[in-house]
């Protein structure tokens, strides 16, 4: 899929794919391309249950921090049509930093960041405590 083949109602992600392309060295735009491109036709497809998206060390296939960053901005700029969303990262007691896309709204709000890291938090937590029920129980911790 190349970014002419995007729908109309996807001017957001043009427009910033299209800043990417004239800011970024074409190595980096091309692997920036390579992460978006299947998790944009998925969310023109209608393909994705949910909307949580992650670029890990494994997943990241030797990426730069930056791109991976510019990875996320671009999705959240299909999601959400807007072209002011940002990259926090929020320091987590017990897991360390973690990076999360918001509007510029929210990333300049303390009280907002900090509810998000107690989501965050809570969520991890839950996780931890459903993967040693699903291992104590023989089943696969794997979610």
């Amino acid at each position: 899929m190349s970014e002419s083949e995007f729908p109309p109602e996807d001017r957001a992600v043009d427009m910033y794919l299209g800043i990417l392309r004239t800011r970024m060295d074409t190595d980096d735009y091309r692997q920036l391309l390579d992460v978006v491109e299947p998790v944009l036709r998925a969310l023109d497809e209608q393909r994705l249950p949910a909307l949580d998206f992650a670029i890990g060390e494994d997943g990241g296939q030797g990426m730069s921090q930056e791109i991976r960053d510019e990875a996320a901005l671009v999705v959240a700029a299909a999601v959400t049509g807007r072209l002011d969303n940002e990259v926090v990262e929020l320091d987590l007691d017990g897991t360390g930093p973690i990076r999360v896309v918001t509007d510029a709204g929210t990333a300049a709000d303390p009280i907002r960041l900090g509810e998000i890291a107690d989501y965050i938090r809570d969520r991890h937590r839950e996780n931890e405590e459903l993967r040693g029920i699903a291992e104590v129980s023989g089943m696969s911790t794997d979610f």
